[in-house]
């Protein structure tokens, strides 16, 4: 406790007209926040000013980042400033790092008015990466659209923000801290915590880690390998699954966080996580994983390096779910996916009679459906996959489907019967494809888009028959997604372009926001196929026509003046059926 109160001052400032947050935030390159004057400062303040004072006076905030450059220097500064905004109580994980996970887990936990994440997610980091901040609210999950587009509008106005300069927080001392400020009644509490702990309990109170254990680390151990690609997750890998659950200590790689992320790209796909690729191509280990900068995204690799799809992950869980005890005592309310996410979730919803929500991408539509227990397993097309109560927690999707391979390994031993009866049950497969074009000139894509939707709504459009070599594909539907949200009426519309074929294929385009520079177009296609032996061929192959089709119709090379997306930028994705088949394979070999 200081002995003098520390003075709280206004400082005045001018707006940005650019801080209008995108789908996880707002998101910038690295030297946009360290050379424009005062901008992380206005947005921290048109934070704080979007919460009515009344409801900030003395309430607790939680706040912590993946470790990128910048993170700690924007930790200490977020203390300072809630300080002076009448904020009681700050939650930090131990040296400024808490998963994306973590922050909605304790914001659950202690009852907060939300939670402050600084991280750029899978983007790069350093000084010459990106940088990114969030704001999550009461429930965990990311704030909704009526909030984030209240901040922008505060950040295009603000002429002032307060600050407390003279606070020092020691960030790496797990325990409390007492500061005495003037004009205030109460001291202002600083609570660092384990960034682990609180995570790492809210998994032992849901799945049964005595099992966990005896299947990584018993006599018929399932070897894994899961790279954290020097992001916040390394941690707790190291922590739960090594240390507490017994996976041998070269299970897990990269799990030191680094501010750069080692000079790699911590985005969990075939292409960044190449090393863990070759290794599990080795088949040395039966299981490996990947995970993103903060935590909210991950990829699941089987051994030989199969790969699992996003999509399919949510429906192997899915469409094991009345057998995993989690489910079994809180009941199965509803499934849910995000547009651009195949339709894999939607055949075992169908299967299940289990309730189906498609939500444009963004886990804030999720939240809303689990606060109003609507909800209880969702999933999205960029590797992140969640469930009721507890939103944007890949490392559960790791535990859900470590406890489906446990379950898989029990039916097996019990009745091969079973299993054939199980792999029949969802006779199609699934063909998916992403195309992803970063960096391209926002006026140019714009206008694709915009012309693209004027072709699509022309009356004669819906019907017209599309071909590319001796395929052809009959308009179904087209439209600009849009979603009308269930729970509290509101409409978000320009979503996404849809083309639906009458076979059930499909053509997204849609414009992302968790860039930081310029527009990011991507390109979705699936398509479903009935042939068992023909899903495990190249998507790309076997999407070639429709591939053909969305190219042309949408001119997009010629408009971006691009050939093509990256290699990097290029996703492939096999069936459901597939990952069932491997599952089986895995523990009858």
């Amino acid at each position: 406790m200081e002995n003098a109160p520390l003075p709280l001052l206004t400082v005045p400032t001018a707006p940005y007209s650019d801080q209008r947050p995108g789908t996880s935030g707002l998101r910038r390159k690295t030297f946009h926040f360290e050379s424009k004057l005062n901008y992380l400062q206005n947005f921290i303040q048109s934070i704080f000013f979007s919460i009515d004072l009344r409801d900030r006076q003395g309430a607790s905030l939680v706040v912590g980042g993946d470790g990128r450059y910048l993170n700690k220097s924007a930790v200490e500064l977020i203390v300072q400033m809630a300080a002076a905004n009448g904020i009681g109580r700050l939650v930090i994980g131990q040296n400024g790092i808490l998963s994306t996970p973590a922050v909605s887990c304790i914001i659950r936990k202690i009852k907060a008015i939300g939670g402050i994440i600084l991280t750029a997610s899978h983007n790069p980091g350093g000084p010459s990466g990106d940088f990114g901040i969030k704001f999550n609210i009461a429930n965990g999950g990311p704030a909704p659209e009526a909030i984030t587009d209240k901040i922008f509008q505060i950040s295009k106005k603000i002429e002032e923000y307060a600050i407390c300069p003279d606070l020092q927080v020691d960030l790496g001392t797990i325990g409390k801290q007492q500061f005495d400020l003037e004009n205030k009644f109460k001291p202002f509490t600083v609570e660092i915590v384990d960034s682990v702990e609180a995570y790492a309990n809210m998994l032992r109170n849901i799945f049964d880690f005595n099992a966990l254990k005896e299947l990584l680390s018993g006599k018929n151990q399932l070897k894994i390998r899961i790279d954290a690609m020097h992001g916040v997750v390394g941690p707790y890998v190291k922590k739960i699954l090594c240390e507490e659950l017994g996976a041998p200590a070269n299970s897990a790689v990269n799990c030191t966080p680094l501010e750069d992320f080692g000079g790699h790209h911590p985005d969990p796909n075939l292409t960044y996580a190449a090393d863990l690729v070759q290794t599990m191509k080795t088949g040395e280990y039966d299981f490996g994983a990947a995970f993103d900068g903060d935590g909210d995204r991950n990829m699941i690799l089987g051994k030989h390096g199969f790969f699992v799809n996003p999509s399919d992950s949510v429906a192997v869980i899915a469409a094991n779910i009345f057998s995993i005890l989690y489910f079994q005592q809180t009941g199965v309310r509803g499934l849910a996916r995000s547009m651009p996410t195949s339709g894999a979730l939607d055949r075992v919803a169908q299967a299940t009679k289990i309730a189906l929500y498609e939500t444009p991408t963004g886990w804030k539509f999720f939240g809303n459906l689990m606060d109003a227990n609507k909800l209880s397993l969702c999933g999205e097309e960029s590797f992140g996959t969640g469930k009721s109560a507890f939103p944007i927690s890949p490392m559960m999707v790791l535990f859900l489907l470590l406890d489906v391979c446990s379950l898989e390994l029990g039916i097996y031993l019990s009745s091969a019967a079973v299993n054939t009866c199980k792999i029949l049950k969802y006779k199609k497969g699934l063909e998916e494809l992403e195309y992803d074009y970063e960096e391209v000139d926002a006026d140019a894509a714009n206008k694709m888009m915009k012309d693209l939707e004027a072709v699509m709504f022309e009356r004669s459009f819906v019907g017209k028959q599309l071909s590319a070599g001796d395929k052809v594909y009959t308009v179904e539907k087209a439209d600009n997604f849009e979603y009308n949200d269930p729970v509290d009426g509101s409409v978000s519309r320009n979503q996404g372009l849809r083309l639906i074929f009458s076979d059930g294929s499909r053509i997204i385009f849609r414009l992302s926001g968790t860039g930081s520079a310029g527009a990011t177009v991507r390109l979705y296609i699936d398509s479903y196929e009935k042939d068992a032996q023909k899903i495990n061929q190249d998507p790309q192959v076997m999407l070639a026509p429709l591939i053909s089709i969305a190219l042309k119709l949408s001119q997009l090379h010629e408009r971006t003046g691009r050939s093509g997306p990256f290699p990097c930028q290029i996703v492939t994705k096999r069936g459901m059926l597939v990952f069932s088949l491997y599952l089986r394979t895995l523990f009858c070999c």
